[in-house]
């Protein structure tokens, strides 16, 4: 299962399941959030890493780069964040 199905897969958990739901949102306020956040998803049994929340930011960022004609002299400043955007998701 790749990241993205992994995150899938964590967010209809929290959908059915409010306290789940809560759980994550509350990382946000952790001292690590996303420790906290792979903790409580790999609880819920979804084996979600820290290391791989970062690179599909970077995965997206490089392909973008890769993708300008001739090529991106250099990446971009920053990258997608995929904890960022799971947690809005919930948040609506």
């Amino acid at each position: 299962m790749n990241t993205f199905q992994k995150l899938d897969r964590l967010t209809a958990l929290a959908k059915a399941d409010p306290e789940l739901r809560e759980k994550l949102l509350a990382t946000k306020a952790q001292q690590e959030p996303l420790i906290s956040f792979c903790a409580i998803a790999q609880s819920a049994g979804v084996d979600l890493l820290v290391g791989e929340l970062f690179a599909i930011g970077m995965e997206y960022s490089d392909n973008q780069c890769k993708s300008t004609n001739g090529g991106n002299p250099s990446p971009y400043e920053a990258f997608d964040d995929a904890y960022e955007n799971f947690i809005s998701s919930l948040m609506y």
